[in-house]
C-alpha cells in the first residue's frame, strides 16, 4: 500500500527473534521496532541483528523502550544519561536512528516540565552528535506525565530538532483522552506513531496495557478518531503496533502478524474515508463490501455420505434443480437457498473431502462487485484462491476462508449467470417446506482464532461484531461471538472451543480442522415448516420435556402454543424487539447439523440461552467410539 509505511513491535507476536523477523516480513509490513527484550535475548550481535532485519527488506524503525530517564536527582540524572549512551551504542549497530523513552515511573523522579524539559535538550545534543533521534512518550501510568499534552509540553520546551513525541493511543485512549488534542501539535514534531485497541475493562491501567491490549478494530476503543487527529497534523511517517496480549503471545506469530498488517490497512482506510482532505498520502482501497445474500453453500461429499447428504436435503424439501455439465456436481434449491453437492475426486472439493469427510468446502457471496471484494481482500492480507478451470466454467472470484475453506463471489454481471451457463435444470417438482434462505452460519474454530476471523470479516466486508457470550457445554465453555449486516443479509456466527470434550471442541478434532458445523435456515411459520418435514420424514433433534416445562415459567406463552412446540421439538427465545423459534435436525456426517429458524419482529440474536440445551440432546446422540460417523 504505498505511501503509508507501517510497522509492528516485536513484543507484539510471539516466538523468538528470528521467527519474528520472518513473519513480519512475510505479513507485509515495512518495518520493525526492536522491543530491548527480544534483542537481548538474542545471541547475535546487533550489528548482524541490523543487517538480519534489512535482509528481510524490512527497516529497523524503532528501538524501545528506554525508561525512567528525566527528573532524576545528582548521581542517578548522571547515570541515565551513561545508560542512554550505551543504548546509542546499540542502535548505530543496528542502523537504528530512532529510540523511544517513555515517562518515568521512578519513585525518586521529580516533576516538573523545565526540569524533564532541560534533560531532553541535553540528551538530544548527544543523540544528534550520533545521528540519532529522540522520541518521548506519555505512558499512561507516568509518575509526572501521564498525558501526551503534557509531553508534548516537554518535547515543545526542549526545543531541539532531535526530540520529539512518540504518541500511543492506547495510553491517550485508556485515560479517556480527548483525541481531538492531537491535532493542536505540528506533525513535524511527532517522530512516531504507535497503535492498539483494547476491550473496554475497568481495571489499572498498567494490567491492562500488558495483558489485553489488540489490533485496531478487535477492542472498543475509538482508534480511528485517533489516527483522524493524528493525520490532522500533518504527520507523515510510520504507523506501527504496540500490542501486548497474553493469547497473542501462544499464538501463531504469522497469524497474529498477518492480523497485524490487515487491522492497520484497514483502519487508514477507514481514516482516509473520514477525511479524506487530511489523508491525500493514503491509496484508496474499494470500501467494505456490502453482503447481498449467501449465494450457495457448497458441501464436500462422496461414497455412502453422499447419497445420506442427498437424502437429508430431500426430508428438508429441497429439489435437485439442476445438474453440472461437466463434474459430478449437483444444486439443490429450495426459496432462495442454494446447496451445491460436489462429488468431484480432485480439486478443492476432492482435497477437502480427503482432509475431513463430508464438509462444507466453499461458501458462495453475493456482492456489488466481486472483483472489487477481492482486490480489498488481497490488499488486507487475504490469499486468491484458484483452480484450473473445466470446460465452459467462468473465472469466478474467490479467496481462502476458514479452517482451508472457499469463499467465492458473485456480482450482477456474467458471474450472476453461473448456474444457467454451467449447469442444466432439471425437471424435479418444487414441493418445498416453507424454507426461504440461509439465515446464519456457524463456524467453529479454536478460540485463539477468534480475533482473527472476526478481523476477517469486519474488515472485508460492511460487519458489525456482536459482544462475545459464553456458550455452556456439558463438557466445558464455548465462547460465541456473531458479526452480522447491517440489515442481517449475511450473519456468521463465529464459536471458539478451548477443549476437545467440548461439541465445539470435538467436531474441531474430528474433522480436522473443518470450519462450518451448522447452517441456519429461515422459514416464515416455523410451525408450518416442522408439520412439513416430519411428514417428509425429517428427525428432528429431540428436547427434554423439562425445558418446555421451564419455558412456561420463564415466558408468557400460552398452553397451545407450547404445546404445539413440544410436539415439533421447537425451542423459543424473546427479548424486547421480538421472538426467535429454533428447529434443529440430528447430528449427520460426523457433528454437521441443519437448524430451521423463525425471526418474529426485529430480534437480531441466535438464541443463545437455547444452546445448552441443544448442545445437550446432541451429546445424548452422540455415537460411542469407535462406531461410523454418520
Amino acid at each position: 500500500m504505498s505511501g503509508l509505511r507501517t510497522g509492528i513491535a516485536t513484543v507484539s507476536i510471539s516466538g523468538t527473534l528470528e521467527e519474528k523477523i520472518e513473519a513480519i516480513s512475510a505479513a507485509g509490513f515495512d518495518g520493525i521496532e526492536i522491543f530491548e527484550q527480544d534483542f537481548i535475548a538474542d545471541i547475535r550481535s546487533p550489528k548482524i541483528v541490523g543487517q538480519r532485519i534489512r535482509d528481510a527488506g524490512l527497516d529497523v524503525m524503532l528501538f524501545q523502550p528506554f525508561r525512567d530517564f528525566e527528573g532524576l536527582p545528582g548521581p542517578m540524572r548522571a547515570k541515565a544519561f551513561d545508560r542512554a549512551e550505551r543504548k546509542f551504542d546499540v542502535m548505530q549497530q543496528l542502523d537504528c536512528d530512532l529510540i523511544l523513552m517513555c515517562s518515568s515511573c521512578h519513585p525518586a523522579a521529580l516533576g516538573g516540565i523545565d526540569r524533564a524539559a532541560d534533560d531532553f535538550a541535553e540528551l538530544g545534543e548527544r543523540a544528534a552528535a550520533r545521528g540519532l533521534r529522540i522520541g518521548y512518550e506519555a505512558l499512561a501510568w507516568g509518575r509526572h506525565v501521564s498525558d501526551h499534552r503534557d509531553a508534548w509540553e516537554i518535547v515543545r520546551r526542549a526545543d531541539h530538532p532531535n526530540v520529539g513525541l512518540v504518541l500511543d493511543s492506547f495510553h491517550t485512549l485508556a485515560r479517556g483522552i480527548d483525541p481531538d488534542t492531537i491535532r493542536r501539535i505540528p506533525g513535524d514534531k511527532v517522530f512516531f506513531v504507535q497503535l492498539a485497541d483494547a476491550p473496554a475493562i475497568d481495571m489499572d491501567l498498567l494490567y491492562w496495557s500488558r495483558h489485553f491490549r489488540n489490533m485496531p478494530g478487535e477492542g472498543d476503543l475509538p482508534v480511528s478518531a485517533f489516527m483522524q487527529a493524528v493525520m490532522a497534523t500533518g504527520y507523515d511517517g510510520p504507523v506501527s503496533l504496540e500490542i501486548f496480549n497474553d493469547q497473542f503471545r501462544g499464538s501463531s506469530p504469522k497469524t497474529i502478524a498477518l492480523d497485524g498488517y490487515r487491522a492497520i490497512i484497514a483502519l487508514m482506510d477507514d481514516v482516509r474515508s473520514a477525511e479524506p482532505e487530511i489523508a491525500t498520502r493514503l491509496p484508496q482501497l474499494p470500501r467494505r463490501v456490502t453482503v447481498r445474500d449467501t449465494a450457495f453453500i457448497e458441501f464436500a461429499a462422496q461414497g455412502e455420505e453422499l447419497g445420506k447428504l442427498e437424502t437429508l436435503l430431500d426430508t428438508l424439501g429441497f429439489r435437485r434443480a439442476a445438474r453440472h455439465k461437466f463434474k459430478a456436481v449437483r444444486l439443490w434449491q429450495q426459496g432462495d437457498i442454494r446447496i451445491v453437492v460436489n462429488a468431484e475426486t480432485e480439486g478443492h472439493a476432492g482435497s477437502a473431502w480427503n482432509a475431513r469427510g463430508t464438509t462444507v468446502c466453499d461458501i458462495g457471496l453475493g456482492v456489488g462487485s466481486a472483483e472489487d471484494t477481492v482486490t480489498r481482500a488481497t490488499a488486507l492480507g487475504a490469499k486468491p484462491f484458484t483452480q484450473p478451470r473445466g470446460p465452459g466454467e467462468l473465472p469466478i472470484p474467490a479467496i481462502r476462508g476458514l479452517g482451508g475453506s472457499v469463499m467465492h463471489f458473485l456480482d450482477d454481471g456474467d458471474l450472476a449467470n453461473v448456474w444457467e451457463v454451467e449447469f442444466e435444470a432439471e425437471d424435479e417438482p418444487a414441493s418445498g417446506a416453507g424454507l426461504t434462505r440461509v439465515d446464519h452460519i456457524a463456524q467453529t474454530m479454536t478460540y485463539d482464532e477468534m480475533l482473527s476471523w472476526s478481523l476477517f470479516y469486519t474488515t472485508l466486508f460492511d460487519m458489525q461484531k456482536a459482544p462475545m457470550v459464553d456458550v455452556i457445554d456439558p463438557d466445558g465453555l464455548v465462547r460465541s461471538r456473531a458479526i452480522s449486516t447491517p440489515g442481517g443479509s449475511f450473519r456468521i456466527t463465529l464459536n471458539g472451543a478451548e477443549t476437545h470434550r467440548t461439541l465445539a471442541g470435538s467436531f474441531l478434532a474430528e474433522g480436522f480442522g473443518g470450519s462450518v458445523q451448522h447452517i441456519a435456515l429461515a422459514t416464515d411459520d416455523i410451525f408450518a415448516t416442522a408439520a412439513t418435514l416430519r411428514e417428509r420424514g425429517f428427525a428432528a433433534l429431540e428436547i427434554s420435556r423439562n425445558y418446555f416445562e421451564d419455558l412456561a415459567a420463564r415466558f408468557d406463552i400460552t398452553p397451545e402454543m407450547l404445546a404445539r412446540m413440544q410436539a415439533e421439538n421447537i425451542l423459543y427465545d424473546a427479548d424486547d424487539t421480538g421472538e426467535f423459534l429454533q428447529l434443529y435436525s440430528r447430528p449427520f456426517a460426523g457433528q454437521l447439523f441443519f437448524e430451521i429458524v423463525e425471526r418474529r419482529g426485529a430480534y437480531a440474536g441466535y438464541g443463545a440461552p437455547n444452546a445448552p440445551f441443544r448442545i445437550a440432546a446432541q451429546k445424548r446422540l452422540q455415537r460411542p467410539k469407535g462406531m461410523p460417523a454418520f
